[in-house]
């Protein structure tokens, strides 16, 4: 891989050791996916920010680090943070300090396109969070790969990241064609949808017909399923992403996909109200349209829900639901707005059983955690919980 002066002085250690170690992390990518030369980048979004995850090697990393005077370069926002027992959220406030003291904005999110953290068409990013990879790709047209944790921050204090995958156009074709031929409209649909094509697509680039998504956050949804089930980190749907004019090349596979595709996820995540203890919504992170429909919905329903609600979302959206009025009715009918915070990066094992959901998501990683798990419309869960 070509490396300028400058970065092979950076390898080398005459700028530093935090730069050194991010360089060496980089080349070391470059060399094995054989990219030409490091590329600038215009913002990074890090991965490993739960101490569940990241554990105590991973938290001396972040130390060792940040106590070498390691400062991004770009402006850099995390991945959503855990909750736990006061023994764990000592160490995840440590984790966030960490992070703060090497200049990073920690807002921790999923969605970072909902506050400041926003490409445009084009530009090159390091991002770690596979739904905001996907919606950064996908509905935005920036290009990024599905970093990890280390190569992201790596990226983000070099300001640059190894010029391979999909930041390349002929990468960014799709390699197979699915026509829906299921009559999809809902956001569960999407969610189903997204949920069985990462089953069957792995790593492919999509080119989906057969859909009209009535709301961005349709396309959010199904994307962030594909990337759960599968590892689709870029799609295109005909007539509505910014790149599908030019994505289609002749003699990819096709498959189709039937309404039975979807009823086989439906059926899958379909517990009884007995064995469920919490509603979840709001993964990824919810937008400030989603979290109003939720309040309207608790309005409409008129009673307190017996059954705990959580909306994840991103303190950005939480303060304007706050100043619109939104939390507060939320939390009159037993609601609650989990800033900043995920629950499948969270220790929560011993405080649910069973999870209601909308989200193919959620629903993926919570029962492969052995939780039981719903999974139906944000409507019918508030409405005919307990």
């Amino acid at each position: 891989m070509y490396l300028t002066k400058e970065e092979e002085l950076i390898l080398a250690g005459e700028y530093g050791y935090p730069l050194q170690k991010a360089m060496e992390i980089l080349v070391a990518l470059g060399e094995i996916y054989g990219a030409n030369r490091l590329i600038p980048i215009k913002s990074a979004q890090i991965a490993g920010v739960s101490y569940k995850n990241l554990g105590k090697a991973g938290l001396e990393f972040l130390r060792d680090l940040a106590e070498a005077g390691a400062k991004v370069t770009v402006y850099t926002t995390l991945n959503p943070a855990g909750i736990g027992d006061d023994e764990f959220m000592e160490k995840q406030r440590e984790v966030l300090e960490i992070y703060r003291r090497m200049g990073i904005e920690a807002t921790s999110t999923c969605t970072p396109y909902y506050g400041a953290n926003l490409p445009k068409f084009g530009d090159h990013l390091a991002w770690s969070e596979s739904s905001a990879v996907s919606f950064a790709n996908s509905i935005i047209g920036a290009r990024t790969n599905r970093e990890g944790g280390p190569s992201s921050l790596a990226a983000a204090i070099v300001g640059k990241t190894p010029n391979y995958g999909l930041h390349l156009d002929e990468n960014r074709k799709a390699t197979v064609r699915v026509e829906v031929l299921a009559d999809v409209k809902s956001f569960l649909d999407y969610s189903l949808l997204g949920y069985h094509l990462g089953t069957v697509l792995g790593s492919d680039v999509p080119y989906i017909t057969g859909i009209k998504p009535e709301k961005i956050e349709y396309l959010k949804e199904m994307g962030a399923a594909m990337a759960a089930t599968g590892s689709v980190a870029l799609y295109h749907v005909e007539g509505e992403t910014p790149e599908y004019r030019h994505a289609l090349v002749d003699k990819v596979e096709k498959i189709t996909v039937e309404r039975e595709h979807l009823m086989e996820v439906r059926e899958k995540f379909s517990s009884g109200w007995d064995e469920i203890d919490l509603i979840l919504l709001g993964c990824p992170h919810a937008s400030l349209p989603e979290v109003k429909e939720v309040a309207e919905l608790l309005k409409m329903r008129g009673r307190p829900l017996r059954t705990p609600l959580y909306i994840t979302a991103s303190r950005a959206v939480k303060a304007l639901a706050d100043s619109l009025g939104y939390t507060e009715v939320i939390e009159r009918y037993n609601g609650r707005i989990l800033p900043d915070s995920c629950l499948v990066v969270s220790p929560i094992g011993d405080w649910f059983e069973g999870i209601a959901t909308n989200s193919g998501k959620s629903a993926f990683y919570f029962s492969s955690f052995g939780f039981e798990v719903r999974l139906d419309e944000a409507e019918k869960l508030i409405m005919e919980a307990p």
